[in-house]
């Protein structure tokens, strides 16, 4: 024999019961479910004096000595409802599953099942008062479905430059910056003047350029010289080698003062100044000197970066580390753009774990073609998992949650539910997986699971227990 509930919500009573004029009073005197505020679920306030039946809060106990609620002395009109489930102590006017007298270890309480947290246990049955309570409640059944399931890994995230579009520039030459064309914040192309630096290297590039260009013009006018000469028989040919071996090495002197003088980016106007300029297209986010600041070669003046693309930088638990590969989708949100949603791959997972935080580096390259991602933001990672196992899936109204525990109500006869507890994951195309008893093809209470709910409950509006075999 197991104790189910029996729900008696004040709406089927009048529906039942039209003629007895006490069930005229019954939406006042019975207190129906609430609309769904919470766990707990609640009692609409009423318009009934204090001292009234009405106005008792649903877990108060009345003067009769029983759970002032579901008490037939003070509401006449369940009297009927027990007599007819056959839960009746005639000799004291109350439901034999919690009569005051005759069982008073049930403390005047319809007994409900509850599990050690104070939510329903897994098993538990509620019974409606008739066959057709459900329908006049409303009540609605779905069917859960067996899918292969992709699971998420969700793990904290970290906003990143791409380090491969981070410009950090410095100067070419010691001098004194004699002009600036940006700001922090500026957008800037390939290429673009960022300063203007004055230096006496420009002068000694140019003078090095000169001569190397001098010593090209000497050396291959030699060299055609000892070609004619060998070819009348006048010089050897040693002499030639010697003659062409210099021209290349004036050349390549030649070479490397050009490639000097092409790093130093001289102004067209004199040869006293050499231009800063970007090498990629972003934004300025550090601007260092001011003009007339002295500079040394390899001091740092700007940085450009280019925030089309960022890296999300993950770290996964060393518990997880097993079921992550790269190449796996990832979906990255942030809270401080709720509702978007950026998507990427796990590029790279690093082959050392972070001795502090037990955890592994991964990284995803994400689009940011708006530039909201913006670096050290704080964000989340879904990682989408292949489970092995196939998953049942239930609509997301199906799950209820009690006191901290996933609930849906499965339909073992048209007045008959049954309680699982189930263990959820994320909701996808409204479905959601739940493990536990649960098997596919089970019908599955979604509208109306609330009220359920709220009957397994210790502090829910009941009308008594009646036993099941």
């Amino acid at each position: 024999m197991t104790r189910v509930l029996l729900v008696v919500p004040a709406a089927i009573l009048a529906a039942a019961c039209p003629g007895d004029e006490t069930l005229g009073s019954a939406p006042a005197t019975v207190a129906a479910p609430a609309v769904e505020t919470g766990d707990a679920g609640g009692v609409e306030p009423s318009a009934a004096s204090p001292s009234s039946p009405a106005a008792r809060p649903a877990g108060e106990m009345c003067e009769h000595g029983v759970l002032g609620a579901v008490c037939p002395k003070c509401h006449p009109a369940l009297a009927a409802v027990y007599r007819a489930k056959g839960d009746w102590c005639a000799e004291h006017g109350f439901p034999e599953s919690f009569c005051p007298t005759c069982r008073p270890e049930s403390g005047g309480r319809p007994a409900v099942e509850l599990a050690g947290d104070g939510a329903p246990a897994d098993g538990s049955k509620v019974r409606l008062a008739s066959r057709q309570a459900a329908a006049l409640a409303g009540l609605q059944v779905a069917e859960a479905v067996d899918r292969p399931a992709t699971v998420e890994l969700v793990t904290t995230a970290r906003v990143a430059y791409d380090s491969g579009r981070v410009a950090r520039i410095t100067a070419p030459a010691p001098g004194v910056v004699s002009e600036l064309h940006v700001a922090v914040g500026s957008p800037v192309a390939v290429g673009a003047p960022l300063a203007v630096v004055r230096t006496a290297a420009v002068a000694v590039a140019r003078a090095r350029l000169d001569a190397a260009q001098a010593r090209v013009d000497l050396a291959a006018s030699t060299y055609r010289a000892e070609r004619r000469l060998r070819e009348q028989n006048i010089a050897a040919g040693r002499e030639v080698r010697i003659a062409q071996a210099e021209l290349a090495d004036a050349r390549a002197e030649l070479a490397a003062a050009r490639a000097e003088l092409d790093i130093l980016q001289p102004t067209a106007d004199d040869g006293t100044s050499c231009v800063v300029r970007s090498p990629v297209a972003g934004v300025v986010t550090l601007r260092v000197p001011t003009v007339g600041n002295t500079v040394v070669v390899a001091d740092l003046l700007f940085e450009v970066v280019d925030a089309s693309t960022v890296w999300v930088e993950l770290e996964i638990p060393e518990t997880e580390v097993g079921r992550v590969t790269e190449g796996r989708p990832v979906v990255v949100t942030v809270d401080g753009l709720p509702g978007r949603e950026f998507h990427g791959t796990l590029g790279w997972l690093a082959p050392a774990l972070d001795p502090r935080t037990r955890t592994v580096a991964g990284r995803v390259v994400v689009a940011n073609t708006d530039g909201v991602l913006r670096a050290n933001m704080f964000a989340r990672a879904r990682i989408a998992l292949e489970d092995p196992r196939p998953a049942v899936l239930v609509p997301v109204a199906a799950v209820q949650r009690a006191r901290g525990a996933s609930l849906v109500f499965v339909r073992l006869a048209e007045d008959l539910f049954e309680v699982r507890r189930v263990a959820v994951g994320p909701a996808a195309g409204g479905l959601v997986p739940a493990q536990g008893r649960l098997r596919a093809g089970e019908e599955v209470v979604t509208v109306g699971a609330f009220l359920l709910k709220t009957e397994t409950l210790k502090d829910s509006i009941g009308g008594g227990c009646c036993e099941v075999d």
